[in-house]
């Protein structure tokens, strides 16, 4: 794949660029703990590419776990590079690092989402396999008692699929869609998206502003976009 850093085996500190060098050096301040950012190889990668603009533009430190199945995804997804997604943030971890920062629970994180969550992943995840870093990484944010919230994109769902939820759930996990809210007025992707992608962050207590949130209709407020003249279809032209 043009442009994928994944032909090399990871450094032992586990933290790297796929060439063996250091990205960045971890943040140091007590105050700043990163949040775990696992992307798999479902489909809606747009999503976990959102998360990590979204954290940085709020000044939020990032540990990137890109998966093998999300290296697959991505070409088919979005123009973007492997290279052009790690560099998003903070520090990357090769998937297959089992010795990664993220993989102990010594590490100080404020949790991990993983944006999109396969089932795959998810399975791996309630039965506490953990062959991935990132399972391994869900697996420790879990024993730590940490914030888990997993962003599961799969329709139909099986009843594994739905067994597997609520056992990561008893487990302490989140699971949360990516489901839209209609009630903001979507007029394109991007609306959609950082819809998603804010009420998620909103279960870390981070706000990122870039999307209206719900009000009781009051005539003396605007509404978010002006309401459709009587013939239009916004149903139809919404997304497009």
């Amino acid at each position: 794949m043009d442009g994928d850093p994944l032909v090399h085996a990871p450094p032992p500190d586990g933290v790297c660029t796929g060439n063996g060098s250091a990205l960045r050096p971890e943040p140091a301040a007590s105050d700043a703990q990163p949040l775990v950012v696992g992307i798999s190889g479902g489909t809606g990668i747009v999503y976990g590419i959102r998360m990590l603009q979204a954290l940085r533009a709020g000044g939020v430190p990032t540990h990137l776990v890109f998966s093998r199945g999300a290296r697959l995804t991505l070409p088919h997804e979005c123009g973007l590079t492997v290279r052009d997604v790690l560099a998003l943030a903070d520090v990357h971890h090769h998937p297959d690092d089992m010795a990664a920062a993220v993989s102990s629970g010594s590490f100080r994180t404020r949790g991990m989402v993983v944006a999109p969550c396969s089932v795959k992943s998810l399975a791996q995840i309630a039965t506490g396999v953990c062959d991935t870093l990132l399972a391994r990484a869900a697996d420790v944010t879990l024993k730590e008692r940490r914030r888990l919230v997993l962003m599961v994109r799969e329709t139909p769902l099986t009843l594994t699929h739905l067994r597997n939820m609520a056992t990561v759930t008893e487990n302490g996990a989140i699971i949360a869609p990516p489901v839209p809210a209609f009630y903001i007025r979507p007029r394109t992707l991007d609306d959609v998206i950082d819809q998603s992608v804010g009420r998620v962050l909103d279960l870390f207590g981070i706000d990122t502003g870039s999307f209206a949130r719900w009000r009781r209709p009051d005539a003396s407020q605007p509404a978010t976009h002006p309401l459709p003249e009587r013939g239009d279809r916004p149903c139809e032209s919404a997304l497009s």
